[in-house]
């Protein structure tokens, strides 16, 4: 049996359930902006003691550090169920990317298990990004030379 595309996107729009987008949108947004509240807050804390780049970068590591525990006890992926894109502020999402298939494949070994797929879902960020600064950098030097 062949279906036209008009038939088949009907029948699609009334076997699929309704999607809140306005709702959505509001959890995405709050979840991010408190992620980026929490970090903001952490900076503040950490240049009572430290220089601005230092502050910068023990605020990194807490986020990075508060993200892995929380995708541990799986906090994490209840957030994300419910704010989706709001949980992928940079620098939580990528940790909870690397640390989800560790947890997920640790039962499999060290090796086989953890070894061979932790960066399964950040390896392409890490590879595309990777190139992405080498033509950036490329380009910033060449227009450097020229102008």
């Amino acid at each position: 049996m062949k279906l036209d595309p008009k038939r088949y996107e009907g029948m699609v729009r009334r076997a699929s359930p309704p999607s809140p987008v306005g709702k959505d949108c509001l959890w995405a947004f709050l979840a991010g902006g408190g992620i980026c509240l929490l970090g903001e807050g952490l900076r503040q804390l950490f240049l009572r003691w430290y220089d601005p780049s230092m502050a910068g970068t023990l605020t990194s590591i807490a986020l990075i550090f508060l993200s892995a525990v929380c995708t541990a006890l799986g906090w994490y992926q209840k957030l994300a169920a419910r704010a989706g894109a709001g949980t992928l502020v940079p620098i939580t999402g990528f940790a909870n990317s690397v640390v989800s298939p560790a947890i997920e494949f640790k039962a499999e070994g060290w090796v086989t298990g953890v070894g061979a797929r932790i960066f399964g879902i950040a390896g392409p960020v890490l590879a595309y990004g990777t190139a992405a600064s080498a033509v950036w950098g490329a380009l910033y030097w060449l227009l450097g030379k020229v102008g």
